[in-house]
């Protein structure tokens, strides 16, 4: 198997899945629906919908929840590794191409990720500036 086939040990790997895929993945391997899982947790189905497309993250109360819901550890869910989901055995070994292909979304992704967080606290810091500016 060379470096960019991904097997079944890695498939939820943090190299391979991102928290929103262990999600989606657990969650329709419990046979369950985003309104479903989002009315479990006491969530509206926007707040479980961009948990799966990772544009945020469930705080460490509604984590825990859903791990139990969905019968995985809290920390396959963040990182791929423990106790969750096995990926499928019949999984094709995936060309170079694609590979890099897809090496280079994630890559790019993470970098999303940090620009979110950046703008995140750039917004903080300028709604401080502007409540402490108009007193």
């Amino acid at each position: 198997m060379n470096e960019d086939s991904l097997g079944p040990a890695d498939w939820y790997g943090p190299d391979a899945a991102t928290f929103g895929d262990r999600v989606a993945a657990a969650r329709e391997h419990a046979g369950m629906t985003q309104q479903q899982l989002a009315r479990r947790l006491g969530v509206k189905l926007s707040t479980l919908r961009s948990w799966e497309d990772d544009l945020s993250e469930p705080r460490a109360n509604r984590l825990s929840m859903m791990a139990g819901i969905l019968n995985v550890s809290i920390m396959w869910l963040l990182t791929g590794e423990g106790d969750g989901l096995e990926g499928p055995d019949d999984v094709a070994e995936v060309p170079p191409e694609l590979g890099r292909i897809l090496a280079s979304m994630r890559e790019m992704r993470g970098e999303l990720k940090l620009a979110s967080d950046r703008l995140a606290r750039l917004e903080k810091q300028l709604r401080l500036a502007l409540k402490e500016g108009g007193r």
